[in-house]
């Protein structure tokens, strides 16, 4: 699972990966400067991984990770092939969310490639070129299911009514996350589609260093401008995440931070909120060898979850011994837990919860 850092040329998404991946992509002053999409293994911050560590004292800790992919600068006709623009389309297809990054900050020395700042049109912009490229696969698959339901198959009928519905939608200047179906349609037609503009986005707005905790006039903006898509806005001062990055003594970071008023990096928020785009979650293995979180998409169940691990885990499943995080902490130890009657035993249906630290019985 990955998630898309996309925008227009020189609104930050370079600078932003390199952040997140501490990969030195190229971050320059002119347009299509990120050719080849740059893929970062990003770590998740997550303090309960550190508090497990302090409780058992492993040899090693392995925290979970997320993919994040810089994907070069679109703009105005990318649908026709302007600028990277099949490129670009065709990166941002392979993604699994999009962080859609916004300028919202002024300095006259940082070209805009439309020659000022306004985070609204630039959002139109992307949200149009995305549109327009899923309006030609819709209407590429209508095509071909018209003749089918002429024929009246019952399931081209069905797939030609949601199309039909997507295409119009479309027309109109909607994304397709922005459109209602029935679980059965989007499992049956609207996901196998792959639509562009059907990804969960999670809006990123890049302000300056007064900015980073309280936001800007530009970033009311967007929040009013998106207030009905169900997308999360976070505000993030790139620029300055890229200088406190810098620094490699960490009181020197916290330092920074406290003097412009945050507790953490923002980047460690994005990461986190790109982690949850994803439909992501954690649970923990705690052990004198290792303490390791690892990933799984919400609503896996117990033997999914050990699959994760090795797929002779999901074959072999017996039972899982879960116990959950706060009652891990409670107690401060596995043998404590299990004393005070803690431990749970679960079977296949169980649904892993965010957070159980498990154990894994299997037979091969």
């Amino acid at each position: 699972m990955k998630a898309g850092i996309v925008g227009l040329p020189n609104v930050g998404k370079s600078t932003l990966f390199n952040c997140l991946s501490n990969a030195k992509a190229q971050s320059a002053n002119f347009p299509f400067c990120t050719i080849e999409p740059n893929i970062g293994v990003v770590n998740v911050p997550d303090p309960r991984l550190e508090k497990l560590e302090t409780l058992v004292n492993p040899e090693r800790v392995l925290p979970a990770t997320v993919e994040i992919v810089d994907i070069a600068g679109l703009v105005k006709g990318a649908s026709k092939g302007e600028g990277l623009g099949n490129q670009f389309l065709g990166n941002i297809r392979e993604t699994d969310a999009i962080l859609h990054v916004l300028r919202c900050f002024d300095n006259d020395n940082i070209i805009h490639v439309d020659g000022n700042v306004d985070p609204i049109r630039d959002k139109e912009t992307i949200d149009m070129e995305l549109q327009l490229k899923d309006l030609e696969t819709v209407d590429k698959k209508l095509d071909k299911v018209k003749r089918a339901a002429k024929t009246g198959n019952k399931e081209a009928q069905k797939e030609e009514a949601v199309l039909l519905k997507l295409k119009a939608g479309l027309e109109a200047g909607l994304s397709v996350r922005a459109l209602e179906f029935s679980d059965e349609d989007l499992e049956e037609f609207v996901n196998p589609a792959q639509l562009i503009t059907g990804k969960p986005v999670l809006y990123v707005c890049n302000v300056d260093e007064e900015s980073a905790v309280s936001g800007n006039a530009y970033v009311d903006l967007v929040k009013a401008a998106v207030k009905d898509e169900n997308a999360e806005v976070l505000v993030l001062a790139v620029g300055t995440e890229a200088d406190i990055n810098e620094l490699d003594d960490y009181e020197e970071r916290q330092m920074f931070l406290s003097d412009i008023g945050l507790e953490e990096p923002g980047s460690a928020k994005l990461i986190r909120s790109a982690y949850k785009l994803l439909n992501q979650q954690t649970y923990f293995t705690a052990g004198v060898k290792e303490v390791r979180a690892w990933t799984i998409n919400v609503g896996a169940t117990a033997p999914q979850a050990a699959g994760v691990i090795h797929t002779d885990f999901e074959k072999g499943f017996i039972r899982a011994e879960v116990i959950g995080y706060d009652d891990y902490v409670e107690f401060g130890s596995e043998a404590k837990v299990k004393e005070a009657g803690k431990m749970r035993v679960e079977g296949k249906a169980y649904v892993v919860k965010d957070g159980d630290v498990m154990h894994f019985l299997f037979n091969v």
